[in-house]
């Protein structure tokens, strides 16, 4: 008895491709921040809450909606940064009953030294798309609002 799949073959599966794609670049991703001593998802949060930050108080909610990460798991990785010194959580400036998360000196030197390898990592990974670079990441952007 065969698989009921509707493609001749793995190769002809979108879904299974991505996947395996995923696996390789979180391979590639896992070695570039390996010297930064961070996870992928540690790394995202930090970087984005380094970003986020630049126009004011940032919420946890609202640093997870921009990483697309679970607020719970979100939680638990930004404890993990608060223990290491790279993030803290002040008052917020505009709402007495919440908490806001901002990166520290020493989380922004961090994340601005790991985003150079990330990114260079991203460049060496999707090289192989050459020009059609553009219409891939066109086709994530739509992806992503499914």
């Amino acid at each position: 008895m065969s698989l009921a799949s509707g493609f001749e073959s793995a190769e002809e599966s979108p879904g299974f491709l991505l996947w395996q794609v995923t696996n390789r670049w979180q391979v590639a991703q896992r070695a570039a921040l390996k010297p930064f001593d961070l996870t992928h998802v540690q790394f995202v949060l930090l970087a984005g809450l380094t970003y986020l930050q630049a126009s004011g108080p940032v919420t946890q909610k609202t640093l997870a909606g921009m990483a697309a990460t679970d607020p719970m798991m979100t939680s638990q990785v930004l404890r993990t940064l608060e223990g290491r010194g790279l993030v803290h959580r002040p008052a917020h400036p505009t709402d007495g009953r919440a908490r806001a998360v901002a990166v520290t000196e020493g989380g922004r030197d961090l994340a601005n030294r790991a985003v150079v390898a990330v990114e260079a990592c991203d460049a060496a990974f999707f090289a192989g798309l050459g020009d059609g670079l553009g219409a891939f990441t066109a086709g994530l952007r739509i992806l992503r609002q499914s």
